[in-house]
């Protein structure tokens, strides 16, 4: 399994590698967010990790770019786990095209839950919030004040 990680930030770096870092596991790192498709052209990743700010083409740019890129057909489909710096870049990530995104900072378990969801083939989002299941004595309430259909007969 190869994964592509694209940050500037050399921590970054190493807290991916330390997570994901396994028997047949390589990665590659680009420190310019512009060479990102030329990397995947060479040797397509199972995965591409990219932070949000990456030197000269941020995150989200270079996800919307690879998504441009796969459309005509110039570049496979590669899944896209993005780093947000901030819950508030949330609508970013969303409007990229990336299957997933973490809110630093970064924790090995959290790396190791979104890769793997990602590669199995699903999404894994943090930040968004989940509406909160009704509880019984709501659920009651909201019953007993509905009255029952009419039929004209």
């Amino acid at each position: 399994m190869n994964i592509l990680i694209a940050t500037d930030a050399t921590w970054v770096v190493d807290d991916i590698t330390a997570a994901l870092g396994a028997d047949g596991v390589t990665f590659t790192v680009c420190r310019e967010g512009r060479v990102v498709a030329d990397q995947i052209a060479e040797r397509l990743p199972d995965l591409a990790i990219l932070d949000l700010q990456i030197g000269s083409m941020g995150g989200m740019a270079v996800t919307m770019s690879l998504r441009l890129d796969e459309s005509a057909d110039t570049l496979p489909h590669v899944p896209v786990l993005m780093l947000l710096d901030r819950k508030a870049d949330l609508h970013l990530a969303r409007r990229s095209g990336a299957e997933g995104w973490l809110i630093k900072p970064l924790d090995a378990l959290r790396l190791k839950r979104a890769a793997k969801a990602i590669m199995n083939g699903g999404t894994y989002t943090e930040g968004i919030p989940v509406p909160e299941a009704p509880t019984a004595d709501q659920v009651e309430a909201h019953e007993s004040t509905e009255e029952e259909p009419a039929t004209a007969g």
